[in-house]
């Protein structure tokens, strides 16, 4: 018998004894029975491969072939790279790799692949350079590895020149080439490209659709995904999960939902699967929709998928963006402490940060650092944000200044703007503005806006009207910093210079924001708008407003006027704030709900909620003895009995 041939029939010999004994003592057996070729080694080394062998027995077959005084030549090396490549030690594979006299595009194929997996898709680029300038030319395994290294660096240049080179070598029409070249130009947004090469595809696989879904999502092209996928002769589950992270980037929630429940459907051959799961989950956060997220998590729980670590944080991100920070702990705390990673640890730091909750995210860090885990960029962004909303500026300025000098983390301009809101809103403006003078990174618009909001919660039109020139400069066509500045100059009775911000306005065809709010009864979201009357119930919550009007002024409540930025007398300023959306929203949820069933009313506005809204709602709070919670742009206001957790400081 053929020694190669007496190799493959030992494979299934070590299958069933390589999981009992040392690999070392497995092998020297064998090589007893059978002396072996170099390449009789190569099936064994793409067995372990398959197998997702341990670092450990790679090293330890690789110094058994070594031993022998048995050279690899460019095949059995690699196998041998594969091996270390699965086992995530590149260096052993790079090493290798150069050590052949006489390497091959197969050999090089495998350091690629390696590389583009588990490093950083620059050194896949690097290694491919390399191999071209040994000679050696690329064939159609290599240019998905290096096209797909293009497509996550977002370089189109470089994914350009490689496109060259395909159609240099004749391998453009392959395939998986042809794939690549599809997926690259999609994800560098070049999508008329990329649609040109999909149409000249004579075969299509399924990658090369999902790629080109994809990126008309990512560039907001719904419509054009939206054909592909119903026109599609097969779809995966890529497919369906790339739809419906879609449509929840798109805002389009509905759909998401919709193209979710579809899947779970016993008809549907595409079940959901975790990464759909964490795709869909975000659209449940967004707006807010907490009982179809409690759904969402009923059926992972079922499925048994509420275990993986990515699904558990984003399950407590999704219960922290909808209010139930007691769920967000619970999913925290049912992460095993080995998958507490980082990104574990950040989204329970900005679930407290977010509800106001500085001193607890403060805690959750001082743990996060006694467990082990490195702090990063994001971890200090949830930080300070926590420390600003909670007035915790000491614990903040420490947290900042610690940042590159304890843990090696560079401040951002994101870091920068968190430091002058945590300083402006507790009114100590000229700090704030040293700050600023000291940053060693470019100014970003975050950084003035913080400062702006700053300005005019404590009525200092001076630095308010630098920073809103500055903001002018880097943002002309962004209408908010427009708005700010006439508030505050309503603030100060300046009516000729809201008149002329509002011309200004207009002459460039900026419009404000319209104030948006939107609650969840029974599992649908409603949502209305300030001064709105479309909802079929309009009529019985504008009655309710008067009616709670009435019953709060006998309470005491004052109408705060001016919130209300006109110049118009005060009887229809009045008028004015009863519309807001926040207050239409909250009435809706005190018709539609029962005290016995439902205690608390959730209510998310995509602006800050005014102060009048603020008086509002915990009146609002004691008079019906309901629990209230509002999320607004910055963070979440709890009200019960009369009482915010912000504390009023917001």
């Amino acid at each position: 018998m053929h020694q190669h041939e007496s190799a493959h029939r030992l494979v299934p010999f070590f299958k069933q004894t390589a999981r009992n004994q040392e690999l070392s003592s497995l092998l020297r057996a064998l090589h007893e029975r059978h002396p072996l070729h170099p390449h009789d080694y190569a099936p064994i080394f793409q067995l372990l491969t398959r197998a997702r062998a341990s670092l450990s027995h790679a090293k330890q077959l690789h110094a058994h072939l070594t031993l022998r005084g048995l050279r690899p030549d460019a095949f059995l090396a690699a196998k041998i790279v594969a091996l270390y490549s699965s086992s995530r030690d590149l260096r052993s594979a790079t090493l290798l790799c150069h050590r052949v006299p006489r390497p091959s595009t197969l050999l090089f194929n495998a350091l690629i692949r390696g590389h583009s997996l588990f490093a950083s898709p620059a050194e896949s680029l690097e290694i491919f350079h390399h191999m071209l300038s040994r000679g050696l030319h690329p064939d159609h395994f290599t240019f998905p590895f290096a096209l797909k290294c293009c497509a996550e660096l977002q370089s189109l240049p470089l994914g350009q020149s490689l496109h060259l080179q395909c159609l240099r070598f004749g391998l453009d029409k392959d395939l998986y080439v042809g794939s690549s070249l599809v997926n690259m130009y999609a994800k560098c947004g070049e999508l008329l490209v990329a649609r040109s090469l999909f149409d000249t595809m004579l075969v299509r696989d399924l990658s090369s659709w999902n790629a080109l879904i994809a990126g008309y999502m990512k560039s907001g092209t719904v419509v054009r995904a939206q054909q592909l996928f119903d026109v599609m002769p097969e779809r995966n589950i890529i497919t369906w999960t790339a739809m419906i992270s879609g449509y929840s980037q798109n805002g389009m929630a509905d759909c998401a939902l919709s193209l979710f429940e579809e899947m779970k459907k016993a008809e549907s051959e595409v079940k959901p699967n975790w990464v759909t799961i964490v795709s869909v989950l975000p659209t449940c956060a967004h707006s807010a929709a907490l009982e179809q997220g409690k759904q969402i998590h009923n059926y992972a729980s079922a499925m048994g998928m509420d275990t993986h670590p990515t699904v558990q944080i984003a399950l407590l991100a999704m219960y922290a963006k909808c209010g139930n920070l007691a769920a967000a702990c619970q999913c925290f705390d049912s992460i095993h402490e080995k998958n507490k990673d980082v990104i574990a640890w950040n989204a329970m730091i900005a679930a407290y940060a977010s509800h106001g909750l500085g001193a607890d995210a403060v805690s959750v860090f001082e743990d996060m650092i006694k467990s082990g885990v490195h702090p990063d960029s994001i971890t200090f962004t949830s930080l300070l944000s926590g420390c600003s909303h909670s007035g915790l500026v000491d614990d903040g300025l420490k947290c900042f200044y610690s940042m590159k000098t304890v843990y090696s983390v560079e401040p951002r301009s994101e870091h920068y703007a968190c430091v002058v809101d945590l300083l402006g809103r507790a009114g100590r403006l000229v700090e704030a503005i040293g700050i600023i003078d000291e940053m060693n990174v470019d100014v970003s618009p975050s950084v003035w806006g913080s400062l702006l909001s700053a300005c005019r919660t404590h009525r200092n039109l001076e630095y308010g009207e630098i920073a809103a020139k500055k903001l002018f400069e880097l943002e002309p066509e962004n209408s908010g910093n427009y708005i700010l500045l006439s508030n505050m100059y309503a603030d100060f009775g300046k009516w000729e210079e809201v008149k002329k911000l509002r011309t200004l306005l207009k002459e460039r065809g900026m419009r404000k924001s319209p104030g948006c709010s939107w609650t969840e009864i029974n599992g649908k979201t409603h949502a209305f708008f300030e001064g709105d009357k479309s909802h079929p119930q309009s009529r019985e919550i504008y009655m309710l407003l008067e009616d709670l009007g009435r019953k709060m002024k006998a309470a005491g409540y004052v109408p705060d006027i001016k919130f209300v930025l006109h110049d118009v007398s005060e009887e229809e300023k009045e008028s004015s704030l009863k519309t807001h959306s926040e207050k239409l929203a909250i009435a809706f949820g005190l018709l539609n709900t029962s005290p016995e069933t439902e205690t608390v009313l959730r209510v998310t506005k995509n602006l800050r909620i005014c102060g009048d809204c603020h008086v509002f709602a915990k009146f609002i709070s004691k008079i019906y003895s309901r629990d209230i919670i509002i999320r607004d742009v910055n963070r979440f206001h709890h009200f019960k009995d009369g009482a915010c957790s912000c504390g009023d400081y917001w």
